[in-house]
């Protein structure tokens, strides 16, 4: 699939243009605080992020608000992927698709995805898909830094593996990187896009073990 291709003439107003299922927008930081509800941090579903964390032996970041219908339940009903590989880095994701064509003659998707990578703080690199190429770095072209909730995050906007077509929210903590992405598709534009990304790290709590794996 083809990355976001860049664009010319950056703004700060919304700038749209068609690259497969997403857009990029000029400033993705320009989200007026005052468009943003007030979200406290908290842990919606803390049962299964703590059985995540204790599996791990590392902390992992619980979302109090995914946009509706989506719960951050894991093995809920929207919890599409619940995986841990060898190296104890985690993928979480949470989709909801509508694809039925409605009122505009399209259906939509939500899809939050939420990584860890304990013990790793450079961006890890994912394949392609093409078979003349080299992995490429899973989350690429940096858009500028997103502060919310004691967390300075960078914006990435051309990601590989999972996260493709998502904006990408990255950020370092206790020798672990940690990852928020979400799927640039109908009902999302791209400023709806980093408006949500930033409640969704606006609500996180960090989900310490209570004991080994």
């Amino acid at each position: 699939m083809k990355a976001f291709l860049p664009l010319a003439g950056l703004s700060a107003t919304l700038a749209l243009l068609a690259a497969g299922c997403g857009d990029r927008i000029g400033d993705p930081l320009a989200t007026p605080p005052t468009a943003r509800p007030v979200l406290k941090a908290h842990c919606a579903h803390p049962a299964g992020w703590q059985r995540l964390a204790n599996r791990i032996a590392a902390p992992v970041y619980c979302p109090g608000w995914l946009p509706d219908p989506l719960t951050s339940q894991i093995n809920g009903r929207w919890n599409n992927i619940n995986s841990v590989s060898p190296d104890r880095s985690y993928l979480e994701s949470f989709v909801w698709q509508e694809t039925e064509a409605g009122v505009n003659g399209a259906g939509g998707e939500l899809h939050v995805n939420l990584r860890g990578y304990p013990g790793r703080t450079t961006i890890p690199t994912c394949p392609t898909g093409a078979g003349n190429s080299d992995p490429m770095p899973c989350f690429a072209d940096s858009r500028g830094q997103v502060h919310e909730n004691g967390i300075v995050a960078t914006l990435y906007t051309v990601n590989q593996g999972a996260d493709q077509w998502h904006y990408a929210l990255a950020w370092r903590r206790g020798g672990a990187l940690y990852t928020l992405s979400e799927h640039l598709a109908p009902p999302l534009d791209g400023k709806k896009l980093v408006r949500y990304l930033r409640l969704e790290l606006r609500s996180l709590v960090l989900i310490k073990p209570t004991r080994g794996t």
